[in-house]
This record gives C-alpha cells, sequence and structure tokens, in this order.
C-alpha cells in the first residue's frame, strides 16, 4: 500500500516489528497501479460522492450485525461411536450455554464448539428434547461472554426481514438472507414434529441447522434455523418464543447424566488435520479483512501469532490502518498445508487515501498460518505490490 496508507499492510500484516514501515515504505515508494475497482468505491467513499445515503446507512448497519453475530455464532462438532456430524448453534446466554439443534448432538459422545477464531471447546449437552429438535449445550470456556439477545416479546410477521446464520466455520461461512413467508408451518421428519414453526425464504443447508434465525430490523434471534427443502429457497425455523421456558429450565437445571454422557473434554477434537488447517487458515484471513474493514482492530490483532504480537503493538498496529478505508481479498490459493501450518498466496485490493484521494491498489501476499494452544494463528506474511 502507499505512502502512510504503505504502512497499513507492510507493518500491519506483512512483517513484524517497528522498522518494518520504515523499509517497507522506501520499498513501495513507486507510483501505485490504478484500475477501476470490480467492487465498487467502499462506503466511505460512496457516502463521500454526495449520495441521498438513506439506502448507504443501512447497509454497513446490516453487515455490522452480520460480523458482530457471526462471532457469537458457533460451530458445532459431535463425535459418536461410527462417526461424526457438523451443526450450528448460538451463545445463548453468559453462562457459556449454546443452542442448537437435537438432530446435530443427539447419541454424541463428545461435542466441540469452534469460535470464529477457530479456537476449539469442549461442551456438554445439559438438555435435549428430540422430538422438538432442541439441545442445550453448556460450554464453560464461553462463561462471561456476550449473547445474542432475544425477541421474546414479539412474535414475527409474514414480509419480516431475516437473517439466518450457520456456523462461522461452517458450508461457505452461510449466512442467508430472506423474509418470513410463512407462519404457523407444521411437518414431520422422521421422530421430529415441527410445530408452528416459521417458513422462511433463506435457505436452510446443513451448515445452518441450528444457527439463529435473526429479525434484521432489531438484530435479536428469533428462531432457531431447523430444516430446509432441497428443491427452493424454503426454510423452516423454530420459534424461540416457543423453547424459551425449556432452554432456560435446562439451564438452571442441567441434566447431570446426560452432560457426563458428552463429556467433550475427553474428545481427540482438538486435533489439527491437514484438511482442516486448510479450510481453517482460509476462513482465518477472511475474517482477518472483514475485521479490518470493520474497524474492529481488536479482534484482527487476536488473530496474529505470539511471536507477531511481541514485535508488534497494538497501537503501531492499528495506526498502520488509520489510511485504510477498505482492503478486499480478490484471490486466495492454499499453496501447501500440513497438520502443522498452512501456507496461502492471497490477492489484496485496497482502497487508500492518499492526500485525502482515494487510491486504488493491489498486493499480492503470502502468509503462513500454524496452531497455537488448540487455535490457528496468522503467525508470519511477506508480498509485494502488483503494478
Amino acid at each position: 500500500m502507499k505512502l502512510a496508507a504503505t504502512i497499513v499492510i507492510s507493518l500491519a500484516i506483512l512483517l513484524a516489528g517497528g522498522t518494518a514501515s520504515f523499509v517497507l515504505n522506501g520499498y513501495w515508494s513507486k507510483p501505485a497501479a490504478s484500475g477501476v475497482s470490480e467492487l465498487g468505491k467502499p462506503p466511505a467513499l460512496e457516502d463521500a460522492g454526495g449520495s441521498d445515503g438513506e439506502e448507504d446507512e443501512g447497509a454497513p448497519d446490516l453487515k455490522e450485525m452480520i460480523r458482530t453475530h457471526q462471532q457469537r455464532v458457533v460451530s458445532i462438532e459431535a463425535s459418536y461411536a461410527f462417526g461424526s456430524g457438523q451443526g450450528s448453534g448460538f451463545l445463548y446466554n453468559d453462562l457459556g450455554d449454546v443452542v442448537t439443534n437435537a438432530h446435530v448432538v443427539a447419541g454424541a459422545e463428545s461435542v466441540m464448539v469452534k469460535l470464529s477464531d477457530t479456537s476449539l471447546l469442549p461442551g456438554q449437552v445439559i438438555g435435549i428434547d428430540e422430538e422438538k429438535d432442541v439441545a442445550l449445550i453448556r460450554v464453560d470456556g464461553l462463561a462471561g461472554e456476550e449473547p445474542l439477545q432475544l425477541e421474546l416479546d414479539k412474535e414475527a410477521e409474514v414480509g419480516d426481514a431475516v437473517v439466518a446464520f450457520g456456523s462461522p466455520l461452517g458450508f461457505d461461512n452461510t449466512v442467508t438472507t430472506g423474509i418470513i413467508s410463512g407462519l404457523d408451518r407444521d411437518l414431520d421428519i422422521d421422530n421430529i414434529k415441527y410445530r408452528d414453526v416459521y417458513q422462511i425464504s433463506a435457505p436452510i443447508t446443513n451448515g445452518n441447522s441450528g444457527g439463529p434465525l435473526v429479525l434484521e430490523a432489531s438484530g435479536k434471534v428469533i428462531g432457531i434455523n431447523s430444516a430446509g427443502n432441497d428443491q427452493g429457497n424454503i426454510g423452516f425455523s423454530i420459534p424461540i418464543h416457543q423453547v424459551i421456558d425449556m432452554l432456560e429450565a435446562w439451564s438452571d437445571n442441567p441434566d447431570e447424566a446426560l452432560a457426563a454422557a458428552t463429556n467433550g473434554a475427553n474428545s481427540g477434537g482438538t486435533a489439527f488435520t491437514e484438511e482442516l488447517v486448510a479450510e481453517d487458515a482460509q476462513y482465518l484471513l477472511t475474517f482477518f479483512y472483514e475485521s479490518i474493514n470493520s474497524g474492529d482492530y481488536v479482534t484482527a490483532y487476536s488473530l496474529l501469532g505470539s511471536e507477531w504480537q511481541t514485535g508488534t503493538t497494538y497501537e503501531s498496529f492499528r495506526e498502520g490502518y488509520l489510511y485504510t478505508t477498505g482492503a478486499y481479498v480478490t484471490d486466495m490459493t492454499v499453496v501447501s498445508a500440513s497438520e502443522e501450518s498452512a501456507v496461502l498466496d492471497v490477492v489484496i485490493e485496497a482502497w487508500e487515501l492518499e492526500d485525502g484521494e482515494p487510491l486504488l491498489s493491489y498486493y499480492e501476499l503470502q502468509y503462513t498460518v500454524k496452531p497455537e494452544n488448540g487455535t490457528l494463528k496468522i503467525v508470519s506474511g511477506k508480498g509485494q505490490r502488483l503494478e
């Protein structure tokens, strides 16, 4: 990136240490390549362009809601005697309790939850109703964290705009939007009896199952995504008000026998495989840039490895981004991967301010991602500006 903005990726991303900005600013002092972005101008520049702004004001709010909610949505990995399964869930209270579908964890011998930063934490099922397809998992490592808010005072209406969240690390990092397209739907799937559920136009896939359905207008959870229809964009979500009493009862009085039977602490789920490292490394870098673009530098900085953080203070990391209005991943390739690390080539399109004017630059970068204390971290990076 260029001039003051060069510090953005050169200091904060590419190399660690206080001298990096000086060295790389000289190295990248050539005129920056410019062009027309396929993404259009970033939000800050669009606002400066004098549009009427009503729609522009709402869009960043929706994007911010999606980003912050994804940090409270988890991927659930259940291990059985003969295989494993995956689903979604969301943080329901400050005790570390995660709501999901019963079909995600029923019969599991161990349960692990994966967070948006790729951390793996053990969980125990403390309540389950297989007929209603609802379960509650206690994750001690999430105690004290801020949960998603629930909408209990208002039932959804046909036409309400909704967002269906899947697991942060599930299929395509799934977030789908739609509307409430029907009320009071009944359907039976095997032994599950869904009654008076919401029908939604937001598709529900395997990665969404157990995740929250959020009312776009308030950002509050109104349902649990539970079933989908492969023939079209139809999904079904259990209204949260139907099951809140059951969830509160399980939270207040956990089923200790059930919890012991699904003791995730005995799982080997914390082991990284080559495939897992490759997949999660791609997610981690995407999450890193999403955090940067949202101005959440604390989260972005937390994704760096300990050695990188030792050489680069948070203050200098944040200052490096003050002239960047957007940095977007346009291409990502896994060069190599093993159980211990992954190397990825990434192409970045960056909007930066130089002398108050927007400048478009492109960078070709290479990152190394490795596990540290059970969590993947971005441990190093190098790159160059593309002409």
